[in-house]
């Protein structure tokens, strides 16, 4: 192996995109890993571009004033939590520059003056779901190395290598074991911890990630804001014995468990969505409440993880779009409806575009759960629905809000959304770059009147935000 360079106490002096950290070193930027604004430290680099380094702190020489210590001490080996260095007040601030930065930089976008930044309320324990990793290949620390390589010359047994937890970020092999994650509240560790324990008790197979064989397999856990549970275990093939002995232990252990699903998923990638969920007790779902608005959430539906600040997100988006109740609003990749439904009963009528049919049936559901009964959906390629003959048979929007994944709208959809006109648009993102991208392409009809991010993930680097449009009147545009 080549030789890494390293840098020897140099002082990190700001935030960079992805959660990094940077320096400059010989008129070039270094982007680092573990390493916050203030740190003096040794630094070895790993990847070497033109015009940028890539590198990771190997010891931190002087702290900087502003570091913390990270809660978790997986910390900086999982993956996740990349700023748990960070105290909450500069994560915010961060993020809120970072918005700003894409719509002005790579938009050239005009801003109104900025509003705060939406804190979360919980900065630990808000997550809703989490998914977890069997393996039998346990990430080893260093050390770890060095007791396996003695034990072996002194003829001893290796360390337990079964493992449950999250995958090491870029290794897709490698699984960080996790005893405690404070991104879920109870009982998301206990059941984790007792299902890998069990596993190890009745000694059955780990899955192999290299191989693509073995017994425990993947584990989603779902919590919701009214008190219901659910648990689905993936297991890589079937063994009717060992699958009912485990899953009878766990309701057991667990009664508060209100939805206990399986699946046998023999394939050579963790996707479930393609695959049959059986339910050994329970329901097949659990329900989840924003606001006065009722939700049924299925072992595939998608909800915002961040069940609190979604609400806050929504709310946000509810108040940009200024509804009088007589409103025509589009919701463009609607999901499973869940902003279209929040904002049903301040309008006039709803139309909900979504890829995934799955997805719209969860949408149509959700109405009926709330006897919304001004909800249309429609599932398809959004760039294929949405044209002027749907609009003109569905109706003109007064109001459009779109959510769009994080690769944003295709420039197709763009143009119908310009060809619609609608007075005023609401663009949600997890994604400002391409947010900014995209709203770069509307500037010359559009101008953002306000903006207001949202942090829906603490200690990580990810933000939303939320812009809010108004067409510009014909008179006032620029001439080409």
């Amino acid at each position: 192996m080549k030789k890494r360079t390293l840098i020897e106490n140099v002082e990190i002096t700001d935030v960079a995109a992805e959660g990094k950290a940077l320096f400059r070193h010989e008129e070039r930027v270094v982007f680092v890993t573990g390493a916050v604004p203030g740190d003096f430290a040794d630094v070895e680099i790993t990847k070497k571009r033109s015009s940028y380094w890539e590198g990771k702190v190997v010891r931190i020489v002087t702290p900087s004033k502003i570091r913390i210590e990270p809660r978790c001490p997986e910390f900086g080996t999982c993956g996740g939590c990349k700023w748990q260095h960070l105290p909450y007040e500069e994560q915010l601030k961060y993020k809120q520059r970072e918005v700003v930065n894409n719509l002005t930089r790579l938009g050239h976008l005009t801003l109104p003056q900025e509003e705060t930044i939406c804190a979360s309320e919980k900065q630990f324990e808000y997550r809703n779901k989490l998914e977890y990793t069997f393996s039998n290949r346990r990430w080893l620390t260093g050390e770890e190395v060095g007791e396996n390589r003695r034990r072996a010359e002194a003829g001893e047994p290796q360390l337990e290598m079964r493992c449950a937890g999250f995958h090491v970020p870029g290794l897709f092999d490698k699984v960080v074991n996790i005893s405690t994650c404070h991104l879920q509240p109870y009982p998301s560790n206990e059941i984790r911890n007792f299902i890998r324990d069990w596993g190890m008790e009745h000694n059955v197979d780990f899955y192999d990630l290299r191989e693509q064989h073995g017994f425990l397999r993947t584990l989603i856990i779902r919590t919701s804001s009214t008190g219901e549970i659910m648990v689905i275990l993936t297991l890589g093939h079937e063994d009717k014995k060992n699958r009912e002995a485990l899953l009878s232990e766990l309701k057991a252990k667990f009664p508060e468990i209100t939805s206990l699903l399986y699946v046998i998923n023999e394939k050579h990638n963790d996707t479930i969505t393609d695959q049959e969920i059986c339910v050994f007790s329970g329901q097949d779902y659990i329900m989840e409440q924003m606001g006065d608005v009722k939700y049924k959430v299925g072992p595939k539906s998608f909800y915002q993880t961040n069940s609190a600040q979604a609400q806050r997100l929504y709310e946000i988006t509810r108040e940009k779009a200024h509804l009088t109740g007589n409103e025509v609003v589009y919701d463009l990749y609607t999901g499973t409806g869940t902003i279209a439904n929040f904002v049903a009963r301040q309008c006039k009528k709803v139309v909900g575009i979504e890829y995934v049919p799955e997805a719209i049936e969860d949408a149509k559901v959700n109405s009926e759960i709330n006897d919304i009964k001004n909800t249309e959906f429609f599932a398809g390629d959004m760039k294929d629905v949405l044209t002027a003959d749907f609009i003109a048979k569905h109706g003109r929007p007064d109001v459009m809000i779109v959510d769009p994944p994080r690769a944003g709208m295709h420039p197709d959809v763009v143009k119908t959304i310009l060809d619609a006109s609608p007075a005023r648009i609401v663009y949600v993102s997890c994604n400002s770059a391409t947010q900014a991208r995209d709203l770069q392409m509307m500037a010359h009809a559009y101008r953002v009147v306000s903006l207001r991010a949202v942090d829906m993930f603490p200690q990580t680097h990810h933000v939303e935000s939320v812009v809010e449009l108004e067409l510009i009147p014909e008179s006032e545009r620029p001439q080409e």
